[in-house]
């Protein structure tokens, strides 16, 4: 069993199309390490076994009577705990929101379903998706597979350290300015976001509406692709759903797998996301990679994009501001915890004070206040108002920039893990792990991380940008690139901890 783990999950739904696996004897199989390493990892806040194995044991028998069923109906999944999904709860690692279950499941959540994919569990995470290192979890920071003494990256940590610990070979996750890329560079993992729109935000509970993303956290890009189809599409619930069909993710990265190239790839490398403030070794790593496509046959193409310089400021008075409307419904009235203040009289504003101060964390409060802050009067055109003056120069440059090449790429972050502890009591060096991931945010441009290499240890992420519904061509090149680049999240020291 422990072999099969570390197949993939379109290698895994292809045993059990053939009977050569059932999907009980998978799902146990998550479930028994789940159980032996979860104690370690703190990956996974809510375990399902029951019901993972109901679902599992269902599909098992309507394989057996010859049903024709989705083409990873079997494969267990994971979910980022801000998803919400009936019979779970959905605390989105806060305190705040302590032990409720939500009484719908988010449109994701429904489609997998419906597809017949056990779900196991809900997954670790940045308080209410705020940070950079899952270490904002009101539960506990969830440990990197590769050293536990670093970071697994966040918000979604918990959905990348599952997945690359071999806990569960498929997860969601959710982006809001790199929040699964991110992650995904840190752990050997891949993970992308999708073109804003292109994947159903109902129930997933919001921090910033316009920025948010929800998209597959997996070891390959195959996988991902799968994922992707499988969630991807309009929804009716969402008002900014896009109508589009789903593209064929899974044919075209077979057929780049098959060709070893990208007919006419055109790659630009974006001048303002490279150089100072990068690791030795993450750009050593990020400029091998580009050699590799350019022997591939792909042109490589330096360009700028001047608005990128100021994407991390816009960004962090963009999201707070929506952050501070969006939680605002967090009050102690309707659901989560209600704490009622110890004296004086019991009025609604102090109650909603007290269930803040006990529930939120730190993060939370601080981007409140802020975004609070820059939605004032005297204020709003100075900062809010600005910073999407800038939003607006960041999507121009990406226009113009995607009319000389197909994809932009560069290092998904300037570090590799960092250590616990070491960027906590300084806010703005943990903002900066985000600054290549947030343009695409703020653009609602496709954005992918596929891992490209490892050094002394700890794995590096390499990032691909295209245009607004170009996600088909942004899979075709994440498929080039870890072909390129072997098989890195194999490489995860977790393949050989023993289970027990």
């Amino acid at each position: 069993m422990k072999e099969m783990l570390r197949k993939s999950a379109v290698e895994l739904a292809a045993m059990l199309a053939a009977g050569e696996v059932t999907s009980v004897e998978l799902t146990t199989a998550c479930l028994d390490r789940i159980e032996a390493l979860n104690p370690r990892l703190n990956a996974f806040l809510y375990v399902d076994r029951e019901g993972a194995l109901a679902t599992a044991a269902e599909i098992d028998r309507r394989r057996a009577a010859g049903e024709e069923l989705h083409p990873l109906a079997g494969v267990p999944i994971a979910l980022k705990d801000n998803m919400v999904a009936r019979g779970m709860p959905t605390t989105c690692a806060s305190k705040i929101l302590e032990g409720w279950e939500p009484p719908y499941d988010a449109t994701v959540v429904e489609r997998i379903k419906a597809a017949g994919l056990p779900i196991v569990g809900k997954t670790n995470m940045d308080e209410f998706a705020m940070g950079s290192s899952t270490e904002h979890s009101a539960y506990g920071p969830t440990l990197n597979p590769w050293d536990t003494g670093r970071i697994p990256g966040g918000s979604g940590g918990g959905s990348a350290a599952a997945v690359s610990a071999f806990m569960v070979p498929l997860a969601l996750g959710s982006d809001t300015g790199g929040s699964i890329r991110q992650p995904g560079a840190v752990t050997g993992t891949v993970g992308a976001k999708p073109t804003y729109g292109a994947v159903s935000r109902y129930g997933l509970v919001a921090m910033a509406s316009s920025l948010d993303q929800i998209g597959p956290v997996t070891r390959t890009v195959a996988d991902a692709a799968a994922l992707t189809e499988l969630i991807g599409g309009h929804d009716p619930l969402d008002s900014t759903s896009l109508t589009d069909e789903v593209p064929a993710l899974s044919a075209a990265t077979a057929a780049v797998h098959e060709a070893g190239t990208v007919k006419g790839l055109r790659v630009g490398v974006v001048r303002e996301l490279t150089g100072e403030g990068y690791q030795p070794e993450v750009q050593a790593a990020f400029d091998a990679t580009v050699a590799q496509l350019r022997e591939a046959g792909a042109e490589i193409v330096e360009v700028s994009c001047p608005s990128f310089e100021y994407a991390l400021s816009a960004y962090y008075l963009i999201m707070p501001a929506e952050v501070s409307s969006n939680l605002a419904r967090f009050d102690g009235m309707r659901y989560g915890i209600r704490v009622e203040p110890t004296e004086g009289p019991v009025t609604a504003e102090r109650v909603m004070a007290a269930t803040r101060e006990a529930g939120f964390g730190d993060e939370v409060k601080r981007r409140i206040i802020l975004g609070t802050h820059v939605l004032s009067a005297g204020y709003y055109d100075a900062y809010y108002g600005s910073a999407q003056k800038v939003r607006t120069l960041i999507q121009r440059d990406f226009d113009r920039v995607f009319e000389q090449v197909d994809v932009l790429v560069s290092p998904t972050a300037p570090t590799v893990a960092f250590e616990f502890g070491s960027k906590m009591d300084d806010p703005m060096a943990m903002y900066l792990n985000d600054i290549a991931t947030i343009p695409a945010n703020l653009a609602g441009v496709p954005a992918m991380s596929v891992p490209n290499a490892v050094a002394d240890g700890l794995p590096i992420g390499f990032q691909i940008i295209a245009p607004a519904r170009g996600d088909l061509k942004m899979y075709e090149v994440a498929q080039l690139v870890e072909d390129l680049s072997g098989d890195i999240a194999g490489q995860c020291p977790a393949q050989t901890w023993e289970e027990n």
